[in-house]
């Protein structure tokens, strides 16, 4: 998970609140404390973490608490909106009004923007929207093929004069194609440092691109740092959004992010893994609600309709909450949770599954088991996918030697669509008793 180290600290902080028997100053002040440690800790900048701090003590005496909802659960309130705010309050979103929109990145050497160019790309079109990707960085010598490979792999078309050293004659040659575009995509150079020369050809570049937006790239491994970058490149290019990279491989991704929103630059998306797919829309609430365990409802939507069609998705669900799915529906399970990414990121977007204590390796093992499984169904016949009741000790070992897998496996996966059939039952009528679920996930890594 991005962030997860802070993550962890402030759901900890969380529980306190829950296992408290009064709400006093003392309390909010151990609580304040602890919210202050892992914000530092997370690269936040300490002024920020101050002006935090001071809101929430203030707001828990000043403000009236209804008396419908208990001090305590205010407490809660408090620190999630606070947070929100600490994050950049307003999401602000990429509107394809025009076509084409057109949209130019920005940034230095490293940051990742023409990676962030095909994951653009991959989203928009993904969302049925006509994509194409453009590349005027004459600096970079891999710049070219490495957005054309990009342009490939998503299936977009791509632009770029390989060896032009000009990028307004590389835009100027193709302009003319673009009207038949939703959104367009410009890959700019960059260099060590915002200078001079950068911004002279970034300026000239967007007077003749004419950018519907101008978003800056920027890597979270710089923490703090990324509020001069882009101080600087909104005061210089005149930025309109930025997009944060390697947000799941930094601590001090918590910089990046908090330093961001206190220029009242907008984030827009943040890189969250190495993948195509690994890219999501910044929404304060959902961030912050992720982060204190609280899940993250829109981006695990989104997921399951990158992976699943809505139709598919609700006939298969009815059947799951009855406890009715087969063999074949389990997996198509597997083939959706695949597509949407790994389990451990799946698990923090379902409201309280990041609070549960799995030990160590169970999602991972799980990973596993589904490859492996994988290979077992597409050795079964269909009769045998729809109704696993029919498994005999003959039909096991024909599996066996048809998968390359053991008998024992075999076993073991009819075994766990058991399990799952009563997981199911488990949620049909809201009963997510937490220690059940927990107990049930634990015996899934066995």
């Amino acid at each position: 998970m991005v962030l997860e180290k802070l993550g962890s600290s402030l759901r900890g902080t969380l529980d306190k609140i829950g296992k408290a028997l009064f709400v006093d100053k003392k309390l909010i002040n151990e609580l304040i404390k602890d919210i202050q440690k892992a914000l530092i800790e997370a690269d936040v900048n300490i002024q920020l973490v101050l002006d935090l701090s001071e809101n929430i003590r203030k707001r828990m005496i000043e403000e009236e608490i209804p008396s419908t909802v208990t001090k305590r659960d205010y407490l809660v309130k408090v620190v999630y909106e606070e947070l929100i705010s600490l994050m950049g309050k307003e999401e602000k979103t990429l509107e394809i009004k025009k076509k084409p929109t057109k949209l130019m990145l920005v940034g230095l050497f490293g940051s990742g923007k023409t990676t962030t160019a095909g994951k653009l790309a991959s989203y928009y079109k993904t969302r049925g929207h006509r994509v194409a990707v453009m590349q005027t960085d004459t600096w970079r010598p891999a710049a070219y093929e490495q957005l054309e490979q990009l342009a490939k792999k998503i299936g977009v078309d791509f632009f770029g004069v390989k060896n032009e050293k000009n990028p307004e004659k590389i835009y100027n040659a193709f302009k003319d194609k673009l009207k038949k575009y939703d959104l367009v995509i410009v890959d700019t150079a960059g260099r060590d440092a915002l200078s001079g020369e950068l911004v002279k050809e970034i300026e000239s570049l967007a007077k003749i691109v004419e950018p519907d937006e101008r978003f800056l790239v920027i890597s979270s491994d710089i923490g703090q740092t990324a509020q001069i970058q882009a101080e600087q490149f909104h005061k210089s290019c005149h930025i309109t959004g930025v997009i944060a990279t390697k947000m799941d491989g930094t601590a001090k991704a918590g910089g990046a992010l908090t330093a961001c929103a206190a220029t009242g630059t907008p984030l827009i998306f943040i890189g969250v893994g190495e993948k195509i797919k690994d890219l999501e829309q910044f929404r304060p609430k959902n961030f912050v609600g992720r982060l204190l365990g609280m899940g993250d409802l829109t981006a695990l939507l989104e997921k399951t309709e990158e992976a699943i069609s809505a139709e598919d998705a609700e006939d298969m669900g009815k059947r799951l909450l009855k406890g009715e799915f087969n063999l074949i529906d389990l997996y198509e399970q597997m083939s959706a949770l695949k597509k949407m990414g790994p389990l451990s990121k799946v698990m923090d977007m379902i409201p309280g599954m990041s609070k549960m204590k799995l030990p160590e390796g169970v999602l991972d093992s799980q990973e596993g088991q589904l490859k492996k499984w994988k290979f077992i169904m597409d050795s079964m016949t269909q009769e045998e996918l729809e109704d696993p009741s029919l498994m005999n000790n003959q039909r096991v070992e024909r599996i066996a030697e048809g998968s390359g897998r053991g008998s024992a496996e075999i076993r073991q996966l009819i075994k766990q669509y058991k399990k799952s059939k009563k997981m199911m039952k488990m949620f049909k009528g809201g009963n997510t008793n937490n220690k059940k679920l927990q107990q049930m996930m634990k015996q899934f890594s066995k």
